[in-house]
């Protein structure tokens, strides 16, 4: 037994900063795993210390040695109370200093007393306890931008050190090298990704950031699209588990002191095939077309700067950014000019079986973990209720069909629900189903193609309940009918534009002084795939539908910073009363009410400017890329599907669909026919 309390000799004893954070937590599991560890010191501050019972507990009969010095990485001699600093006094063998912020978007008060003034701290603290060796995590970032291979045996030569997490890491190693009295070794490992074997991590970090991007991909597109892409710069991910192991074996092999490492990939892969790689992890479609970012360097530095700040590029940039939840920053990086060279590292690690593994056999252990724990739709108020709970929602066709659905989710969720519809009888019907089950309904007839009646029904439901949070305009009127027989019915096309398009657009007109004085609010306007699709023998629903879409597009750019959103559902198909009267719909594949109404919860909850289905969407580019294609493909449909029965010049017409005509429509699901 040692004088300094318990500490058995012949035992190799460890003290480490930063041993519950991410790769912390990998470095002590490695350590432990070695022959002879005799305690391992962790420093903890006062408000961490359940991380460290966590810790503990999961590393079972070896989290034993584990012992808890409190502490504080901000404060000189690492805030350790004599007592404990008497503990170790003499009998630390190593000292592993990982503590820092490791965070792009981190301001350079909190990066520099982290990073710079965190490591003078414990350097200082090594150097009077006594310590054998002083391990500092770097990263790469202290190279900064250096245009061309940074070896292991450079520092002075880093270049443009700007940004705030370079500069500071840069200076925490020169720390190192300048003011640790005992034995050091650095440590500069690539970009951290999550455990090559269980995929965890603890933050979104790199290439993590494009992740939220794939999946939006995933949902608007088949797997099979070839879409665009950057190529962008090679960049260096490492598996946390790598990183450990490496770190550990390194720092016990003899006369490797003074020298700095780089545990990173031998052969980094470009930006483009990175994210392809994740996107197949995904499911998502590859970027199969990339072009390389740096052919716009030939635009000079002062014009791109000059472009940048203008208002609404700045804004623009900030809402992609914003969408994606990628930081500003990150876009520096797309052109990283540096390569790291690491053969002291290989060397060291040579005949230990310890290697980067490809990113190929693990990049879906890492996507799959963080569409489980860490997506940050898993982190937003995903219930309807937290969007419309005790809130007006207005809902126009609310008598049946999807409106009737979509009254009685929003009820469900805690709405004040206002139904409107011209059938009194069918409001009522859906008011005493939404009481029955507890909810808050309030009837409102109104023949919607009278504009005068608009404007009153919104200013009676403000008068009588306030505010509207959210209209639901889904009072429509479907004519299916074909160009060639509506020559003599011109007025199909005036009755459907005057409910679907002006009726609609009259409320949102009336509502929309009362949204912007709020500060808040959202219009969602039902429309069809047939907008995307260009359905035929829809033409007269599909304009008027168009027209109100185009309608949202401009509002949404005119009152973006209001507040008041605007949002388009694509509606594909649906079983409601409208498309009864076409027989043949019976035996195509269709939504359901209910299902609709789904696709309104989202648009509720997600706020976005457009839903609609991956066909819509796919319907929607096909035109825009190749127009004639398009038109041959609707146009065989056209051909395909007759009129319905009672037309001028139609029989009795086919009530029961063919086989053909099944296939057609369920390779087509959900478009109008």
């Amino acid at each position: 037994m040692s004088p300094s309390g318990g500490i058995q000799e012949g035992l190799m004893n460890y003290l480490i900063t930063g041993g519950t954070g991410f790769i912390g937590k990998h470095l002590v599991r490695e350590l432990l795993q070695r022959p002879r560890v005799g305690k391992v010191y962790l420093l903890v501050r006062k408000g961490s210390k359940q991380k460290f019972n966590i810790l503990k507990a999961e590393l079972g009969k070896p989290g034993e040695k584990l012992v808890a010095v409190t502490g504080d990485l901000t404060r000189k001699r690492l805030g350790i109370a004599p007592k404990m600093r008497q503990e170790l006094d003499g009998a630390i063998d190593h000292v592993f200093h990982l503590a820092a912020v490791y965070d792009l978007e981190a301001d350079i008060d909190a990066q520099w007393t982290a990073n710079v003034d965190g490591t003078r701290n414990a350097v200082q603290l090594a150097n009077e306890i006594g310590a054998r060796r002083f391990h500092h995590m770097s990263s790469i970032a202290a190279a900064g931008l250096y245009p061309g291979v940074f070896r292991e045996d450079m520092f002075e030569e880093a270049m443009e050190l700007d940004h705030p997490y370079f500069r500071t890491k840069h200076d925490a190693e020169a720390v190192v090298r300048q003011e640790c009295d005992i034995p050091w070794r650095v440590y500069r490992p690539g970009i951290v990704v999550g455990h090559s074997e269980t995929g965890e991590m603890d933050k979104v970090d790199g290439p993590y950031y494009f992740f939220k991007g794939i999946q939006k991909m995933r949902s608007l597109l088949p797997s099979w699209m070839p879409t665009l892409g950057i190529e962008g710069s090679r960049i260096n991910l490492v598996p946390v588990d790598y990183v450990a192991a490496a770190t550990v074996h390194i720092a016990h092999k003899p006369k490797l002191d003074g020298r700095a490492f780089h545990l990173t990939e031998p052969k980094p892969r470009r930006i483009g095939e990175i994210l392809n790689l994740f996107a197949e992890a995904a499911h998502a479609p590859k970027m199969t077309m990339r072009f390389d970012a740096r052919m716009f360097s030939f635009v000079p530095a002062s014009v791109r700067n000059a472009v940048s700040m203008l208002p609404p590029v700045r804004r623009i940039v900030n809402q992609v950014l914003g969408d994606l939840g990628l930081p500003r920053d990150i876009l520096r990086f797309v052109n990283y000019p540096t390569r790291f060279d690491n053969r002291d590292a290989e060397e060291a690690l040579k005949g230990s079986g310890i290697k980067v593994p490809r990113l190929e056999d693990y990049a879906w252990r890492l996507w799959d973990y963080w569409e489980r724990h860490l997506d940050p739709d898993l982190f937003i108020d995903r219930s309807l209720k937290g969007h419309v709970g005790g809130e007006v929602v207005v809902v126009t066709g609310a008598s049946s069909g999807i409106g009737k659905a979509t009254a009685l989710m929003m009820a469900e969720a805690g709405a004040r629900v206002v139904l409107v519809a011209r059938s009194e009888e069918g409001l009522k019907e859906t008011q005493a189903h939404i009481e029955e089950l507890g909810g808050e309904a309030h009837s409102y007839p109104c023949d919607l193609t009278d504009l005068d009646a608009c404007d009153a029904l919104i200013d009676d439901i403000v008068a009588d309940l306030g505010g509207i949070c959210v209209l639901v305009n889904n009072a429509g009127r479907s004519i299916r009918r074909s160009i060639a027989h509506s020559y003599d019915r011109f007025h199909d096309f005036e009755r459907t534009m005057q409910l679907n398009y002006f009726g609609s657009l009259r409320l949102i007109m009336r509502c929309l002084p009362h949204m912007t004085a709020a500060g808040a609010g959202q219009f969602v306007n039902i429309s069809s795939i047939g907008v995307l699709s260009n359905a035929p023998r829809f033409s007269a629903y599909v304009a008027s539908k168009a027209a109100l879409d185009a309608f949202s597009r401009c509002a949404s750019s005119e009152f973006s910073d209001t507040g008041v959103a605007f949002t388009t559902v694509n509606m594909p198909l649906v079983r409601t009363p409208m498309i009864a009267p076409t027989k043949i719909y019976d035996h195509v594949p269709t939504i359901s009410p209910e299902e609709a109404a789904d696709m309104v919860r989202q648009a509720v909850i997600h706020r976005p400017q457009r839903i609609a289905t991956r066909l819509g969407v796919f319907a929607q580019v096909l035109h825009a890329v190749a127009p004639k294609v398009s038109e041959i493909v609707m146009n065989s449909a056209f051909r395909m599907f007759p009129d319905s029965a009672g037309r001028k010049g139609v029989d009795a017409g086919q009530t029961r669909a063919s086989q053909e005509q099944i296939a057609f429509a369920s390779l087509m699901r959900g478009i109008h026919w």
